[in-house]
């Protein structure tokens, strides 16, 4: 992590916010958190937090008890080994999202993040971190729904995975039983696209990550959840929404995803949409823009607010 006599005031905000919050210890994992937007408008979920590491835990150990996956973990704790933290290091658990810019409804699949978001309505969210869609393999982006619901799965490999898995030696039969053996792990819910599924996973190290054929994976716990909240006709929506900015009472928030160079281009002046960053009474530090688009580091990050409000001030101060 950055000694903190390095960085600008004006840069440190966040990092103050986060710190005051107190060292927590480890939960135990498969309670899915409910976020409860206290005003409609709002945009922001959760709080990141510091935790202390002992010497038998991995950041993969931390990130899969609160719901992170493999990318979201490593991009905020940069110098920090994934495998072999130090004992009592201090480790960035970045719990707090802005929700996509979508209507509020059923299941929405940002695959920027690498991140599902369920809304049981348009103030109640439950946020999963997921696996998605390798290159050339991609996720795809569009309207669906789920159609079917398996519990203990066995899975039929296309023709293509069968003929990548043999060009690797390995030799897949044409259907994996349900077991500990099979990829799809102890839940499926198939969407109306082809052969395309939210399941779990017999590697759940590979969660957050792009590693699959197209499908999204899961944690066996959170999959187990969703799969008892869910019904079949759920609307399923997966976009891809590397900036995404949002509010949280009166301070405006940006938040970066940007997992291919070309996203990382976007112009600073296109980043806010213009119904905001014209708003009356509005102000954006377009520096911090900037910042938050090159750290590229997927953390909610403050980047202006609305005048006349405590936030105003405090961006005054900071700014």
């Amino acid at each position: 992590m950055t000694d903190d006599d390095d960085v600008p005031l004006r840069h440190r905000r966040w990092a103050v916010a986060v710190l005051a919050t107190a060292l927590v210890t480890l939960a135990p994992p498969g309670t899915a958190e409910v976020y409860q937007l206290a005003n409609p408008q709002d945009s922001v979920i959760g709080k990141p937090f510091y935790l202390q590491v002992s010497a038998d835990q991995t950041l993969l150990d931390v990130g899969r008890r609160y719901g992170l996956g493999f990318d979201e973990m490593k991009a905020a704790n940069p110098g920090v080994d994934m495998w072999v933290p130090k004992a009592n290091a201090d480790v960035m658990v970045p719990a707090q999202q802005v929700l996509p810019a979508v209507e509020r409804q059923g299941i929405v699949l940002n695959i920027a993040e690498k991140r599902l978001y369920y809304f049981r309505s348009p103030t109640e969210i439950e946020s999963f971190a997921v696996g998605t869609g390798r290159d050339g393999w991609e996720t795809p982006v569009g309207n669906y729904k789920i159609i079917s619901k398996v519990k203990d799965p066995t899975w039929t490999p296309t023709e293509s995975v069968r003929k990548e898995h043999a060009a690797a030696g390995d030799i897949l039969p044409a259907v994996v039983p349900a077991g500990p053996d099979n990829p799809l792990g102890a839940y499926a819910m198939r969407l109306d696209r082809g052969s395309y599924l939210i399941h779990g996973t017999n590697k759940p190290w590979g969660v957050g990550m792009q590693v699959s054929h197209g499908c999204t994976r899961m944690y066996p716990e959170d999959v187990e959840h969703l799969f008892g909240e869910v019904e079949i006709g759920t609307p399923v929506m997966v976009v891809n929404q590397p900036y995404k900015i949002g509010w949280l009472g009166d301070t405006l928030y940006l938040e970066v995803n940007a997992y291919k160079e070309e996203m990382r281009q976007k112009p600073v002046e296109e980043i806010i949409p213009a119904e905001i960053a014209n708003a009356d009474g509005v102000r954006i530090d377009w520096e911090e823009v900037r910042r938050v688009r090159d750290e590229n580091a997927g953390l909610p990050r403050v980047i202006g607010g609305r005048q006349g409000s405590t936030s105003w001030h405090y961006l005054d101060m900071i700014f």
